[in-house]
């Protein structure tokens, strides 16, 4: 075996075939691949400009790297199995390539800075795409509220009517859960994108290299300060994976609504026949499966946050083999969540809403009870007062099975003389939306300026991400000249 050529020093046989498979990360680190040869055409330049390794070396491996990297973009790299990871096979196919030189390409560095090194690589990768699906998303949800300034619907609290709000307001409820998801990846990639590449295997190196310069050229925004932390932390995995299970509970609340609001019961919207399903049974069945899918696969991506904290929580300084089990978890994670993001907006953006449902939903359950209450702190009564005023008309409106608005002027004076003919505009529903105007409240004008906001940070997001992008894909150029 190759491996055992390479590493059989210590060791009087190699390892056995149930060790290797039991030890292999292959299956999910040749996700790394491309990763792993931008980290090494770094190190070896660094190499070379330091006068660490022959020019003449330096430069071979470079043109092997370079055509292992083409090889990866044709498809055309073919994995070994019988290695134990992807550096081992970049590392083999190198020197099966230039020969021996092959070998003087790890100098320096160990497995442990690279490994660390290419999965920041690829999850920069990552969290620029998911800060993407999220605020396509969000667009989604802002078009919604443009065109629903007035549509007016129940507003909920531990699932009974509560206060006349539009669906504007709501759905930029959920516009700005998802913004702060985020901005916590965004936030997240700051921490992140520090280059561990030169702590080697724990302790730094002996021999001149520049971490500096490696950094530069892969597009980090520096080397990491600690050798030791560099390493053996995986706290940046944790972090992903926190933000995308926030990220992901966000989802399924909004999911559930979908479910609750496209029954029979609620009839609040009607979901495309693109994004449902029939019954095997019952042909009058629309089935909301994308939403409840959504729903559902919020348990695999919370999964792997309690697997990430689990797997560290008692680990000891520096490297443990206990973190080769950091990339599965993370990467499903993501890709779960970002698929469940690019479905959401169709769903969304094709559903139908049942206004009139909405508008009739509203008539009901005394929504406009608290502007009652506030008409009344108004005319000068205390709103503890005026809370109990408005709770008594409510039991007299449920035994005379009538609406608060439906009571004559004499009738609302038996609670307090202090009710007048005013009173019948300010529990009016469209009245009681458009009074509540304050920052960040229901009315047309706040929404608006609530849009105005939402649409600022996605903006601002996207040039994050666009720069971002360019200097990644600048850094590969360079890299590949």
């Amino acid at each position: 075996m190759a491996q055992q050529a390479l590493w059989s020093g210590r060791f009087a046989e190699g390892m056995a075939e149930s060790t290797l498979e039991f030890t292999s990360s292959l299956d999910v680190d040749s996700a790394l691949g491309f990763f792993d040869v931008m980290g090494s055409l770094a190190h070896v330049r660094m190499l070379k400009a330091r006068g660490i390794i022959p020019p003449e070396d330096a430069d071979a491996i470079i043109g092997g790297l370079k055509t292992i990297a083409a090889e990866m973009e044709a498809g055309e790299f073919e994995l070994d199995f019988s290695e134990e990871d992807i550096h081992t096979n970049v590392e083999f196919r190198l020197t099966s390539l230039i020969g021996p030189a092959g070998g003087k390409l790890h100098t320096g560095r160990s497995r442990n800075d690279q490994v660390a090194t290419d999965f920041r690589m690829y999850l920069r990768d990552a969290v620029l795409e998911t800060v993407g699906a999220i605020d396509r998303l969000i667009d989604t949800l802002v078009k919604v509220a443009q065109d629903h300034g007035m549509t007016v619907m129940p507003g909920f609290t531990h699932m009974q009517h509560a206060q006349p709000v539009t669906v504007a307001q709501h759905y930029l409820a959920h516009a700005f859960k998802l913004a702060r998801d985020a901005e916590r990846f965004v936030d997240a990639y700051g921490r992140m994108n520090y280059c561990p590449l030169g702590a080697a295997a724990l302790a730094g190196t002996t021999y001149p290299i520049d971490r500096q310069m490696t950094a530069e050229a892969l597009a980090f925004a520096g080397p990491t300060e600690n050798s030791m932390d560099s390493v053996s932390d995986r706290d940046f995995v944790s972090e992903l994976a926190f933000c995308a299970s926030q990220t992901a509970i966000h989802l399924s609340s909004m999911a559930e609504e979908l479910v609750y609001w496209s029954s029979q019961e609620f009839g609040f919207v009607e979901m495309d026949d693109k994004y449902t399903t029939g019954s095997s049974i019952m042909p009058q069945k629309k089935n909301p499966d994308i939403a409840e899918l959504v729903r559902g696969r919020t348990g695999t991506v919370i999964g792997a946050l309690v697997n990430m904290l689990v797997m560290q929580k008692g680990l000891p300084l520096t490297y443990n083999r206990d973190l080769q089990e950091d990339k599965r978890p993370l990467m499903e994670s993501l890709e779960t969540l970002t698929q469940c993001l690019s479905i959401m907006s169709p769903v969304i953006s094709t559903m139908t809403f049942n206004t009139e449902r909405m508008r009739a939903a509203v008539e009901k359950g005394f929504i406009n009870a608290t502007d009652l209450a506030d008409y009344l702190v108004v005319k000068g009564v205390p709103f503890r007062e005026a809370h109990g005023i408005v709770g008594a008309a409510v039991r007299y409106c449920i035994d005379k099975d009538k609406r608060l608005e439906d009571l004559t002027v004499q009738e609302f004076r038996t609670f307090s003389e202090l009710v007048d003919d005013d009173v019948y505009d300010y529990i009016d529903i469209d009245r009681c939306v458009e009074r509540r105007n304050s920052i960040g409240g229901t009315s047309p004008v706040s929404t608006d300026a609530q849009i105005m906001s939402v649409i600022q940070g996605y903006m601002a997001r996207e040039d994050f991400v666009r720069q971002e992008t360019s200097l990644i894909e600048g850094a590969w150029d360079a890299l590949l000249e």
